[in-house]
């Protein structure tokens, strides 16, 4: 009789602690925005040590003041997207005050809206700069120390579904291709990285209510527009993004990398 290929499992372990991060280092860069604070919420509740960074101090420090007053494990740091030497900086940061970096979710991002033929080099630069060389930086820099650790990680990266989407009668030129550049980031971090252990993913909205979409609620007839796109009938809020994040931190994720899971309402299937 040949050996059961299936592995057996202990019910009583196999499956305890999936979904949990206690002890992890939480690395939130964009954490100060709408969605980032969200995230950093919901992965202090699963028990992460969280830091959030961002550009203004006031507000990393007070979402950190926010999370310590409810039990949970926080620190801000202040840093420069733009600048890949305050990138490292940030990074160093973190694993001088926790030890390591268990976990990144980079949340960094920027908006700028000029239709193709007004768009400027200016504006372009920053875009790019900020959503796709600031994640190329962040993911390097965090993966350094992982490796010199040994350390097994987890990267998880927001991208939009405007990463395989383009969209109709607005000038998201410089957007949609920092943030398609971005999935392939994803991808090409994730085969370099898995022999160290190392999972890389991409979580990627449809709008978000937060401050970045302020243009989208402004024009009514645009908004009703995306809503009537989306199969859901709805804009995604924060917290519709935190369980996707969360589930790529988690060792739940052990086996996915190179993937994007678009939290869109099912936008992406009939588009």
């Amino acid at each position: 009789m040949p050996a059961a290929i299936t592995p057996k499992l202990d019910p009583g372990s196999a499956f305890f602690g999936l979904q949990r991060l206690d002890g992890k280092v939480a690395y939130v860069p964009g954490g100060t925005g709408g969605l980032g604070e969200a995230i950093s919420w919901g992965l202090a509740e699963s028990g992460a040590r969280v830091v959030v960074g961002g550009v203004e101090a006031d507000k990393a420090a007070n979402i950190a003041a926010a999370l310590r007053a409810h039990g949970h494990d926080a620190a801000g740091v202040v840093f420069d997207a733009s600048s890949v030497k305050d990138i490292g900086r940030s990074v160093d940061a973190v694993c001088d005050l926790y030890g390591g970096c268990d976990i990144l979710v980079n949340c960094v991002g920027i908006f700028r809206e000029e239709a193709l033929l007004d768009v400027t080099e200016a504006t372009y630069d920053q875009v790019l700069a900020i959503n796709l060389k600031a994640g190329m930086f962040l993911g390097q820099a965090v993966a350094r120390r992982q490796v010199a650790s040994g350390v097994f990680g987890k990267h998880v990266h927001l991208l939009s579904v405007r990463s395989a989407l383009g969209l109709r009668g607005k000038g998201y030129s410089a957007y949609c291709s920092s943030k398609g550049g971005l999935l392939m980031l994803v991808r090409q971090h994730a085969s370099e990285l898995a022999p160290h252990g190392i999972n890389v993913n991409g979580v990627a909205p449809t709008f978000v209510l937060t401050e970045m979409i302020g243009h989208v609620l402004q024009d009514p007839e645009f908004q009703r527009d995306v809503i009537g796109r989306i199969p859901l009938g709805r804009l995604a809020h924060p917290k519709d993004i935190v369980g996707p994040v969360h589930f790529f931190c988690s060792k739940a994720a052990d086996f996915v990398t190179g993937q994007v899971l678009y939290v869109d309402g099912g936008l992406t299937a009939c588009q």
